[in-house]
């Protein structure tokens, strides 16, 4: 069994689809004088044909899925009318005198080299666009046609080393039942869209794709993260009866949907999702939730080289308040840095990134690109029901200055009579120990807060979640973290606002009853995993999910909170 990053949950046996199986030798000869301008024109029609069908591409993904995912192609456009480029080959071509695949193969071995060990974060992640280019170019030379995904016969399961944004893109859910890859993380393009496409898919296993041949046959668990390659029959009929118990709890989850999270005396909390592109809203309603909780809006800065307009958002961001009505949605501020850099807003590497100049800090810095989002944002509230939301407010004056921008922006919609929604509600994400501490002055300027767990863990427990060696220290169930949730919870509705939460910690059913307990309003986690959050809500009752809470407040470690609480609530509820 191989153990990989499980990055889409569901369990799915199927046969191998190896996507790169095909090694393409690359021949070597050498070619006379008067072959040269042959090479050259061969070259040319490789790299029209190989832009022609990009472009064909790049239409496609925008009509059916929208425009963020078709600008991912923008980086594949550009190197293939990339001068230089084009230049190098045909020079190396007409000196070496030496067939144009081989020339071709040695120049963008070359740039892939580079970009792989370039200090950039951005120009790193365009290794692979490098390579799908080299790939599809290669293809034309040698008059080698590539099975798409777009137009396989049979279901398979699609293996490769990292799939290539445009794979990712062209990839149909009715045949590819599932996907896994030797690297990637739970945050990858691949791991969004598989999320997104509800495909079960596992990332980050290393050497799976040279472990594996087309047709072998493969069991993936993306909840767990496993894959077994080419299992024994035992092992089949084991998980197809995991499976089974799967799509029945999957059945049974789904008669939940139109039910309110309601405990069994009738206490509500909001269930909402968390998404990154508008094209998952779809998914969110499919699952019942009421709303969203956080949407994520770096995503569209990314895989391109130029800023989004005003325009650009504004349609993104209506389309998503369209969609989600008559439920609300509360757009995240730009949330740069940390793990997330993008190379054409020039940010510099910092020693310690997720301390630095970072979500609020850099859009009050930068408030050119600050108030193009919040008029884009506020622009569409008027076709829906939006709320905004500043990322990493760690004091007052930040958050004041926020507001003082968002006031400048709406003052400037007013004078050219742009409808918006005025009574907007605005609230602060609580993710820094400072901002928990004085949520009470916070509140003053806020409408309502969302903690944000995964980063108010990391500040408070002072652990590097990105760091292997330590993530063991990295405890949601920590009394310390239970506590200061607690204490926010408290103060914002003794300041009389509601309070949410959108980490990752809302996604486990155990915490989800903790989180209820200790008096929160709002859960906000990946659509995926809220029905199983509503049924644990809908199976016990708030008094005694109080009780848990409370004594889980008493407890020495995260260790004895999470057995307590499990304990307790399988006892109460039975599940």
């Amino acid at each position: 069994m191989l153990k990989g990053i499980g990055a889409s949950p569901g369990i799915v046996i199927g046969k191998v689809f190896l996507l790169d199986s095909e090694d393409i030798a690359i021949p070597r000869r050498r070619i006379k004088e008067e072959e040269v301008s042959k090479e050259i024109a061969r070259f040319e029609e490789a790299m029209a044909q190989a832009r022609f069908e990009v472009l064909g591409i790049q239409k496609r993904i925008s009509q059916e899925i929208g425009m963020e995912h078709s600008n991912i192609f923008n980086a594949h456009l550009l190197i293939l009318e990339d001068r230089i480029l084009i230049e190098e080959i045909i020079d190396k071509l007409k000196k070496q005198k030496l067939n144009v695949e081989y020339i071709f193969n040695e120049i963008f071995k070359k740039y892939i080299q580079i970009f792989s060990e370039i200090d950039d974060e951005y120009l790193r992640e365009r290794v692979s666009d490098v390579e799908d280019v080299g790939k599809r170019v290669m293809r034309k030379l040698l008059d080698r046609k590539r099975q798409t995904l777009a137009n396989l016969k049979e279901e398979v399961i699609v293996v490769d080393h990292d799939l290539s944004p445009s794979d990712t893109a062209l990839m149909h859910k009715e045949k590819v039942i599932g996907f896994i890859t030797d690297i990637g993380g739970k945050t990858s393009h691949t791991a969004i869209m598989a999320r997104a496409l509800e495909i079960p898919a596992v990332v980050g296993l290393g050497t799976v794709s040279r472990q594996v041949k087309s047709g072998d046959t493969i069991i993936i668990d993306g909840d767990q993260g496993n894959v077994i390659i080419n299992p024994d029959p035992a092992t089949i009929q084991k998980y197809q009866e995991k499976k089974r118990n799967f799509e029945r709890s999957l059945e049974e989850l789904d008669k939940l949907k139109e039910l309110f999270a309601e405990t069994l005396d009738k206490h509500k909390i909001e269930l909402v999702a968390n998404i990154e592109l508008p094209m998952e809203v779809p998914s969110v309603i499919a699952h019942g939730a009421r709303g969203i909780g956080l949407y994520r809006t770096e995503f569209f800065y990314m895989n391109r080289q130029d800023l989004p307009d005003e325009e650009e958002q504004y349609q993104s961001y209506r389309q998503v308040a369209q969609a989600i009505a008559p439920y609300s949605a509360i757009i995240r501020t730009l949330d740069l840095g940390g793990d997330k850099f993008l190379s054409q807003l020039h940010v510099p590497r910092e020693i310690n990134p997720f301390l630095g100049w970072r979500a609020i800090r850099f859009c009050l810095a930068r408030p050119d690109i600050f108030k193009t989002q919040l008029r884009a944002i506020l622009r569409a509230s008027a076709y829906g029901k939006l709320k905004i939301m500043y990322p990493m407010i760690s004091g007052s004056e930040e958050l004041k200055a926020a507001n003082n921008i968002l006031k400048e922006v709406k003052k400037g919609l007013k004078k050219t009579k742009t409808p918006f929604d005025e009574k907007m509600e605005v609230g602060a994400m609580i993710e820094t120990p400072s901002a928990a501490l004085i949520c009470d002055i916070l509140a003053k300027e806020a409408d309502f807060f969302s903690i944000g767990t995964n980063d108010l863990i990391q500040y408070c427990l002072a652990v590097d979640r990105a760091n292997e060696k330590i993530a063991y220290l990295y405890e949601p169930a920590h009394p310390a973290i239970l506590r200061i949730i607690k204490h926010i919870i408290d103060t914002g509705h003794k300041s009389g606002i509601w309070v949410g939460l959108c980490g990752e910690m809302g996604s486990d059913p155990v915490l989800a009853v903790l989180l209820l307990g200790l008096g929160l309003d709002e859960i906000s986690t990946s659509s995926i995993v809220l029905p199983k959050i509503k049924k644990m809500i809908r199976s016990i009752r708030l008094k005694e999910a109080k009780s848990i809470a409370s004594h889980a407040l008493n407890l020495s470690s995260a260790k004895e909170v999470k057995k307590f609480a499990t304990e307790r609530i399988r006892k109460v509820t039975r599940l």
